[in-house]
């Protein structure tokens, strides 16, 4: 066994890797960026080595850096995480020379799978359904145009090196092909050093399945059954879960066993998936095509751990040791349900915009993945993992990519596993920068969610109009009001307390008025008894003034409820939306209708940069008529492009930014007459 690794990767998933490495007994060695010197991941590490400056082309991207490393510490092996340099062949290729164990697949299996164009048509030699398409080269936009004209529309384009949902486009019409081909090209170059694109067709009604690989150096493959992943965005995965609610034994079996045989057909071992795209228009599950092999650790990993048991960083560090494998398939079982849901710095509330900046309050639900044992670290406390990398205080920075932390819940049922990620969410407390925990927890709560109905298209089918908060549960504004007036309680007799600010006497009981989202109720509050509408309400709670986050139970309802303070009540954040409270005594709230309405100012005419990034391109010049919906600027933030579009029609009036410049959120691009 090895006595050092070094892990080249950051975040999350190097303490993730840390953690099974500190567990077995191993030294560990960080690698860190100027933007990374106080990651936690710096600190866990035994020994840490700054490779460079913050953009990841300067520092974790360059193998010659790691090597360096590697040969400085001592280092025998390297775990390369995901992302970055895991799947790049000429890195494995450099470490074999120096005699550095790579720990994940041989260098052949990395070639063969790594390559979009390549991987098809090998899978299609072993006999694998592939998704039809175009597997060749594409030229240029108007070579595009007409192999999309071919296959029919709709189509998708990938970047042949891409992972991540990086460098993927899906065009309905020929318009989008000429709008999107070069953006996927640019993306993959940016972001994987290669700029190749193919085509496929897009399945209707897709579901996405992917089967859990892992292998030794001895002939032994194993599949470790499904994960349904079909919950993204931007085709980036959201919501990942094991197993699927769509899946049947007889759909199992049929897609371990093939997937094991591509496996073998490219002599692979240690971990690695193989994604497939089902068409739900089947009933009978048999129509499921491969799209990609990963060979590397997912960024979804823990709900397999968390469902058989199988720790996959050991199980990678062990294979590259020479290992085999201590079980076989029929001892791979499936224990309960696991959900992950990943944590993005992107606000929901303005069309998922990225945000970046610093995490001026970081309280995760229960503390980061554990590793006192097995079944502790593999499904967290009370059925609660969180595997993150970050710390209250630290930067989300521009230069990686956006996600905050990974949410994992085990139970015995999948509506048990979903009921804790709600309970879960309404604890997790985060400030200081834009976050998506409010519309994962409206998708945990979500009907279609529940019944298992998933497609590629759930999130677009259901929010057409955007995220503005999950739907309130009957009963859950009056549960609100409740709270609110418990907490005006407690702080108007804290302020009676220290100076009499509101009078000597302290009333017995107290009456307010209290709007949940524009809604009035009347709300008395007793010594013990809470009266909300005239009705009363069990609740107890715990407050002390200032507290930033309550947990009430409320009849047979439990809630958890994050404060936020505004001049005359609070914002209160639960089950996945945020609610609007104010509070007032009754005799004040007869003076509400005198206050004069503040107007917010026009912004219409200007566009506005919504985030933190890199004008890519500017499409318009002062004097210029614009239509409606018309793409005005190329902003990359995340390492992804976001296409600015005009409102309205107009003319441009004056341009304030050149393509190429770094912006601030909020700077005025252009202004429109």
């Amino acid at each position: 066994m090895f006595k050092k690794i070094l892990i080249a990767n950051r975040g999350e998933i190097a303490c993730r890797v840390i953690k099974t490495a500190r567990r077995m007994g191993i030294q560990t060695v960080a690698v860190y960026s100027d933007a990374d010197a106080r990651a936690p991941f710096v600190q866990m590490a035994d020994e840490a080595v700054h490779i460079g400056p913050s953009p990841a082309a300067q520092s974790y991207l360059i193998a010659d850096k790691i090597i360096a490393a590697c040969k400085a510490t001592g280092a025998e092996a390297v775990h390369p995480g995901y992302g970055f340099l895991s799947e790049r062949t000429s890195f494995a290729e450099a470490l074999a020379a120096e005699g550095i164990e790579f720990i994940g697949p041989p260098v052949g299996a990395i070639a063969a799978m790594g390559d979009k164009i390549e991987s098809k048509k090998l899978a299609k030699e072993a006999g694998v359904n592939v998704v039809p398409g175009f597997v060749g080269e594409i030229e240029d936009t108007e070579h595009a145009v007409r192999i999309s004209n071919e296959i029919g529309y709709p189509v998708m384009m990938k970047a042949s090196a891409g992972g991540g949902g990086k460098g993927m486009r899906l065009a309905y019409n020929e318009k989008d092909v000429r709008e999107g081909f070069e953006a996927v090209k640019r993306e993959g170059l940016n972001s994987f050093g290669d700029d190749r694109v193919f085509i496929e067709k897009f399945i209707l009604n897709p579901r996405h399945i992917e089967i859990q690989i892992l292998g030794d150096k001895h002939g032994n493959i194993l599949y470790l059954n499904e994960r349904e992943c079909s919950i993204q965005r931007r085709h980036q995965k959201v919501v990942e879960e094991a197993p699927s609610p769509f899946v049947t034994d007889k759909m199992r079996k049929a897609m371990g066993e093939q997937c094991v045989a591509l496996a073998r057909a490219v002599g692979y071992y240690s971990a690695g998936t193989v994604e497939l795209i089902v068409s739900g228009a089947d009933p009978t599950g048999e129509s499921f095509y491969f799209l990609e092999m990963n060979t590397r650790l997912q960024v979804e990993h823990p709900v397999t751990e968390a469902i058989t048991g199988v720790d996959l960083v050991e199980q990678m560090i062990r294979v590259a040791a020479g290992e085999k494998l201590a079980f076989g398939q029929d001892d791979v079982k499936i224990d309960g349900w696991a959900i992950e849901n990943r944590v993005y710095a992107e606000d929901p509330y303005r069309g998922f915009l990225p945000s970046t900046g610093r995490l001026v309050r970081y309280q995760p639900p229960v503390a980061g993945w554990t590793d006192d044992g097995a079944e502790n670290g593999r499904r967290g406390m009370d059925g609660v993992r969180v595997d993150d990398g970050v710390y209250e205080g630290g930067e989300v920075s521009m230069f990686y990519d956006p996600m905050i932390a990974k949410l994992i819940t085990w139970g015995k049922t999948r509506d048990e596993a979903a009921d804790k990620q709600i309970a879960a969410l309404d604890a997790f407390e985060i400030e200081g920068l834009g976050h998506n925990i409010d519309f994962v927890s409206a998708i945990m709560q979500h009907p279609r969610f529940r019944s298992g109905e998933l497609t590629t298209g759930f999130i677009a089918e259901e929010y057409p109009e955007g995220f503005t908060g999950a739907a309130p549960a009957e009963g859950l504004h009056e549960k609100l009001a409740a709270i609110a007036g418990f907490i005006a309680t407690a702080e108007s007799d804290r302020a009676r307390r220290i100076d009499g600010q509101l009078g000597g006497r302290l009333e017995p009981v107290h009456k307010w008025q209290v709007l949940v989202d524009g809604v009035d109720h009347k709300v008395t509050v007793g010594e013990k008894k809470v009266k909300v509408n005239g009705d009363r309400v069990d609740l107890t709670m715990a407050y002390l003034p200032g507290e930033r986050f309550v947990q009430a139970e409320v009849g047979d309802d439990v809630l958890g409820v994050k404060l936020s303070r505004t001049a005359t009540g609070w914002k209160m954040t639960t089950r996945g939306r945020i609610f609007t409270v104010q509070a007032l005594p009754r005799r004040v709230a007869a003076l509400r209708a005198h206050m004069i309405e503040k107007i917010p100012p026009d912004l219409s005419k200007f566009l506005i940069c919504p985030m933190p990034g890199l004008l890519v391109a500017l499409n318009v010049a002062e004097g210029d008529t614009v239509e409606a919906g018309q793409p005005l600027a190329v902003v990359e933030a995340m390492k992804m492009e976001n296409i600015l579009r005009a409102e309205k029609a107009g003319k441009v009036k004056a341009v304030n930014a050149k393509a190429g410049e770094s912006l601030a959120v909020d700077a005025i691009i252009l202004e429109m007459e």
